[in-house]
């Protein structure tokens, strides 16, 4: 793009924010018909046309805006979402229409309250087509569709690709063809598990008579070399992180919930080679979403058993209030970055609800004991198959005695300190998890509670 071309997209930019900013909701209109992929490009500090409609409260342009695709999920430089500004300038209509769920889904499941709560790693951009997981041969002639997806993993990590003028790092995944990989789908060594079909706008994932199927997605996973792997693709800037949990956290929304279902599926199969039942072989089955033993004698071949489907392991992740409403616990381990303090978490046990899981690891981490526990949203977190379940619990009791084999610090921090270290305070007391853990959104959400941010 030359510098004239650039020129003018900024101007087109500045001129949509400005009028988002006003209301004027005629040229907002006339500019999107003009130049349709302006309405999610941002401005000073990343501020969006519905961020800065919200802000000034003019309910015409967000309805706009929202009937156009504006991603109302998309955060400034200060970590707030469309939602977010709303709610702070006192703008409920606004904030009641960025947290509108579906008409039909409010009068069956009446709202708590609660703004509508996506987490990264969660958004589904894929259908995910379970019943055409035994259909053989559906599936085998999609493999070989020159539209089809192939995301490439090399020991669990996607090959990925970081763009020129890729704003804060982002980075995408790479996407190959059957020609590319055709190769690797012939070895013994390769897992292949089908991801799903892209979506379309029709309800139904049915199409027309003569009309074609949306391009289908598969992943693989392989133990071939890099280097060698990386040949493969087409784009520039090629590379395997080799630190996902800091790594993947620069794809944007949509790829990461695709990454979250891949990921987690592969590693299941890393793992479970064999049959925990007697030992023996195990063959990939339904698209990747079941094993099988090889032994005919095995009981695990009788009746139902989760040894044969991948396994999600449930982990309870939990914003403990201090009694008086206006402090939190937050502990960190010895692993995490020097300042970083985070919520408690741990494994939900058998036999066990989410409730007790919260007032056992509670009590077990920090010695404070919880009484009412509320759930507020789950997270997947494929490192490598956790499902994050996000709750507050209510203390009612306030020492703190560390388990220092679990976590090598808890303190009780006051509301202002938190908001100063969650807004990028002056020399803020600590450093908050970054915005795509459901940590950061339980602190975040807890502060909104009772405050106007």
């Amino acid at each position: 793009m030359t510098s004239l071309q650039l020129s003018a997209k900024e101007e087109m930019v500045e001129r949509l924010l400005d009028a988002a900013a006003r209301g004027d909701l005629n040229q907002v209109s006339s500019l999107l018909a003009q130049v349709p992929s302006l309405t999610n490009q941002t401005g000073y500090s990343g501020w969006t046309a519905l961020m800065l409609a919200a802000r000034n409260g003019h309910h015409h342009v967000v309805e706009k805006l929202l009937s156009l695709g504006c991603d109302k999920f998309s955060v400034n430089s200060s970590s707030q979402t469309a939602y977010d500004i709303a709610k702070f300038w006192g703008h409920r209509h606004i904030a009641g229409l960025l947290s509108r769920a579906d008409a039909e889904c409010q009068r069956i499941l009446p709202s708590n309250g609660l703004g509508p709560q996506e987490n990264y790693f969660s958004r589904e951009t894929l259908d995910r087509l379970s019943g055409k997981r035994t259909d053989k041969l559906w599936l085998e002639a999609k493999r070989s569709d020159p539209d089809t997806v192939y995301l490439l993993f090399a020991n669990l990590s996607p090959m990925v690709t970081q763009e020129d003028d890729a704003e804060k790092g982002e980075t995408k995944l790479c996407r190959l063809r059957y020609e590319e990989v055709k190769d690797l789908l012939q070895k013994p060594s390769t897992v292949l598990i089908f991801i799903g079909m892209e979506r379309t706008k029709s309800p139904s994932c049915q199409t027309e008579d003569g009309a074609p199927e949306p391009p289908v997605w598969f992943a693989i996973n392989t133990d071939e070399d890099a280097a060698e792997l990386l040949k493969r693709c087409r784009e520039t800037n090629c590379s395997f992180p080799k630190t996902p949990n800091r790594d993947l956290l620069k794809l944007g929304e949509e790829e990461a919930g695709v990454v979250a279902q891949a990921r987690s599926v592969l590693a299941w199969h890393n793992r479970y080679s064999f049959c925990p039942t007697c030992g023996s072989g195990t063959r990939l089955e339904e698209g990747g979403y079941k094993r099988s033993c090889l032994n005919s004698d095995c009981r695990s071949l009788k009746g139902v058993h989760n040894t044969c489907y991948p396994r999600v392991d449930p982990v309870v992740i939990m914003l403990v209030i201090h009694p008086d409403g206006n402090q939190c616990l937050l502990g960190r381990k010895k692993i995490f970055p020097a300042g970083l303090f985070s919520c408690l978490a741990g494994f939900v046990e058998p036999g066990e609800t989410i409730e007790d899981a919260v007032r056992r690891e509670v009590e077990e981490e920090s010695g404070v004991k919880v009484g009412p526990v509320q759930y507020v949203s789950c997270q997947p977190w494929p490192m490598p198959s956790n499902l994050m379940i996000g709750c507050l619990a209510v203390a009612v009791s306030t020492d703190i005695k560390v388990d220092e084999n679990e976590i090598e610090e808890a303190r009780w921090f006051p509301r202002q300190q938190v908001i100063d270290s969650l807004f990028r305070g002056a020399s803020p007391a600590f450093t908050v998890p970054p915005r795509q853990t459901i940590a950061h959104q339980l602190i975040r959400h807890w502060i909104g509670m009772n405050s106007n941010l």
